[in-house]
Order: C-alpha cells, then structure tokens, then sequence
C-alpha cells in the first residue's frame, strides 16, 4: 500500500508539472481558463494548417455572396478589436490577422481557426437568409477564436493523455492484474471521452454568448438569433441525443439565447446609438476539401 500511495504521488506531481499551462479570464463571459503556454507556436501551426485547406478548397464564385461574408465579418472583427482594446486585451489584438471566406459546400456549416481565419459554406446562407443573421453566424465562430477554445482544448488533450499514459504504469506498478488494469483503462477512456463531449458544449454555449453580445457591438440586431436558430431547426440535422453530441440542441440554444437577450441589447442599443433597453420577446419553436481542426463548428449536421 505504501508503495502504491507513493507511486500516486509521483503520478500527481508528474500530472502537476507536465499538464501546466496559461492562466486567462475570457472576454464577455469572465470565466477562468487554462490555455496552451506556447500561443505563438500554436497560432504558426494553426495558420500553417487553414492555408493548405484554403489551397484545396473551392471558393465561391458568387461574388456578392463572398463580397457579403467578408463585409459583416470585417465589421465583426472592427467592433471586436475595439472591445478587447479597452477591456484589458489590447496585446492580444496582434494575435489576429482576420480573414472571411466563402467555400462551395452544400453544409449549413462555418468554422473558425486559431488567429481569426474564417471559413463558411454556401449551404448555410439559405438558413441565414439575412446579413444580422449571417452576423450571428460570424459573431460565434469570431468567439471561438477570441475565447481561445482551440488552445484550451489542446492543453486539455495534453491532459488527459498525460493522466492515461500515466495511470497505466502506475496500475502496473501496483501490481494489478492485467484484465482489472485494462477495465480500469477503458472506463477512464469513456469518462475522459464524455467529459470531453461536456467540455465542447460547453464551448458552442460559450460562443452562443459572447458571439451574440459581439453582433450586437457591431450594430446587428441580437433578435436575429432567434429566427435563425429557429430556420436552423426546421432546416433538419442529427437526431443525436444532446448529452452525446458537442453541440447544444437548436431548441437549448433558442432558450438560451433568450435569457441572453437582454444584456445583448444593451450593447446593441449603444452601438446604435439608443437609450432604451427593450427587447422584443419572439416566440421559440422547436466540399471536396477535408475540414482541418477547428476552434469548433458552427453545426455538425
């Protein structure tokens, strides 16, 4: 026994040291996180990544559609900068060098990449119909950027790997049998897979909030949340139970979106120039090219 409890020890301090990474508070929400340590490195591969799919990709030839997306976006990006600047983020501001691209892909799908690099599909702007709608969109993918999800989900992998390569050697070491110590490691894998299917929820949740409040920064009316979740619903997607999937259910998403509403319109009220705080309650209903690892997806359908 006592050899175990110092072999755990060891395991702890070994965890400690190797899983150690970035102290940071995200813009909007407030929340703390830990982020990858080595932010530069992370940011080259992430470019390095976005620039050989944008090389295999088929860009849209709908210039007002692609003249579109890089207009809201830009707009996005103007406001955001804006905000982390006189919030206490202005050195990171530097981390972002914003691009917004259109791809031929019939997916009501977008997604973002480290450093602001932004792709969306042609298969969502039917859903999005409209440019505050396609702000949402836009807004949400410029929050998984801006809450360094990508980097958090990294320094959580590293993690998780680091407590599995680990635990087996120290469950060997403790003389366990081969099949408990394999048990043992299989249900670790499906615990550390579930949390990880938490933790992106909690991601897409996240971005919901903040890239609703940055729509509402750069003028966009948050309302538009609303119907487009509510477009998105009736559009289809999987059936996927919600405590198995990485993203929220479109009628989770409506309702938190709602209660989101009303600090939302206080930032747009202000970007519009309007006194009031008022809100407008609306009623909830229920490519060729290989996607790279992304900050998170818009909508897996």
């Amino acid at each position: 026994m006592k050899r175990t409890s110092n072999l755990l020890l060891v395991l702890l301090a070994v965890i400690l040291t190797a899983c150690g990474g970035t102290s940071r508070t995200v813009p909007v929400t407030g929340r703390k996180q830990t982020v990858y340590s080595d932010n530069a490195t992370f940011l080259s591969q992430s470019l390095t990544e976005y620039s050989s799919y944008v090389k295999s990709a088929k860009l849209s030839t709908n210039a007002n559609n692609t003249a579109m997306v890089r207009r809201v976006g830009q707009r996005l990006a103007n406001a955001v900068e804006t905000y982390l600047k006189n919030n206490g983020y202005a050195d990171e501001v530097r981390n972002y060098n914003w691009e917004f691209n259109l791809v031929q892909d019939k997916q009501a799908n977008a997604f973002c990449m480290p450093g602001g690099k932004i792709v969306v599909y042609e298969g969502l702007l039917p859903i999005t119909q409209t440019e505050p709608a396609l702000a949402i969109v836009l807004g949400h993918e410029i929050a998984h950027a801006v809450a360094y999800h990508s980097s958090e989900q990294y320094q959580n992998e590293i993690k998780k790997q680091t407590i599995g390569q680990i635990g087996g050697a120290v469950l060997s070491a403790a003389g366990m049998g081969v099949n408990t110590a394999n048990t043992i490691s299989q249900l670790y894998g499906l615990g550390s897979q579930m949390a990880t299917l938490k933790y992106s929820r909690g991601h897409e949740t996240e971005a919901d909030h903040i890239g609703l409040i940055f729509a509402a920064m750069a003028g966009y009316d948050p309302n538009e949340a609303v119907t487009f979740w509510q477009r998105m619903a009736q559009s289809g997607g999987s059936g996927t139970p919600t405590w198995l999937s990485t993203h929220p259910s479109d009628a989770q998403r409506i309702a938190n979106i709602n209660k989101l509403l009303p600090e939302a319109m206080k930032y747009y009220n202000a970007a519009k120039g309007n006194t009031t705080t008022t809100t407008t309650k609306k009623k909830t209903t229920k490519s060729t090219a290989k996607t790279p690892k992304t900050s998170g997806t818009f909508r897996v359908k």
